[in-house]
């Protein structure tokens, strides 16, 4: 097996339970027909937000460096450039996507006549885009890292990053799919796109190292990317949404 090879098994594993996560919870439309109480959501938001900033730093940006002095760069360019750039990129999508985030009255970004239920599903959509990437990323490096001793990430930092996200994703899957059966949908219906609002995850995080691993150069960019792109999902929607 090569290492390319490896690499997309393990990010596809890593990527492959967050998913399972997000239709577990999506899976609660079969259960019940309430909201989740308030008190739950928070502690999971409040959970994943703590998760994303600490998956950030030392499971993306720390290793961003290392691998940045390995190839003999200026360590902090790759680790700061690629922090602002993946800010602005979910800054931007915010602003050019139309979405309704859970619990919310009016959808945010350009006007647009789709309906609640696609916004709700958008909106989601959106965030997991930059969980993806950051999943399939460390998983990828942990699995090249793989009996190397001091790697830039280890299996078990993968791991809890993985379980950390997989965790907050629960709740989210049920935030998408007890709105939509409130607002007429079937419950089969509902639990498909509560799902399938996780399905970028995988996706995204294949294709992160698809392209980062084409061109290795980058890597630290890519890492340092997905880390501004998460501590932006936790500071302008998940910290909020807690309190």
């Amino acid at each position: 097996m090569n290492q390319l090879t490896q690499a997309l098994l393990y990010c596809l594993a890593g990527t492959g339970f967050t998913f399972f996560c997000t239709a577990a919870g999506a899976a609660v439309v079969f259960l019940f027909k309430k909201e989740i109480k308030v008190g739950f959501q928070r502690v999971f938001l409040g959970f994943a937000a703590g998760v994303m900033i600490a998956a950030s730093v030392w499971s993306l940006l720390i290793p961003s460096i290392e691998m940045a002095e390995e190839q003999g760069g200026i360590p902090w360019i790759p680790a700061a450039g690629g922090f602002l750039l993946g800010a602005a990129f979910l800054l931007m999508l915010d602003a050019v996507m139309p979405h309704l985030h859970p619990g919310a009255r009016e959808p945010e970004g350009p006007h647009t006549p789709l309906k609640r239920t696609t916004l709700l599903v958008l909106a989601v959509t959106l965030h997991n885009i930059p969980e993806g990437m950051a999943v399939g990323l460390t998983c990828a490096l942990a699995a090249s890292a793989e009996g190397v001793p001091g790697g830039a990430v280890t299996m078990a930092s993968a791991l809890a990053l993985a379980l950390g996200i997989g965790l907050q994703n629960f709740p989210e899957g049920a935030a998408i799919s007890l709105p939509l059966r409130r607002e007429g949908l079937s419950r089969t219906r509902s639990f498909a796109y509560g799902a399938l609002s996780g399905i970028v995850e995988p996706v995204g995080g294949i294709l992160a190292v698809l392209v980062a691993g084409g061109v290795q150069p980058l890597m630290p960019w890519f890492l340092s990317f997905a880390a501004g792109a998460m501590i932006y999902v936790g500071v302008e929607e998940l910290i909020p949404e807690a309190n």
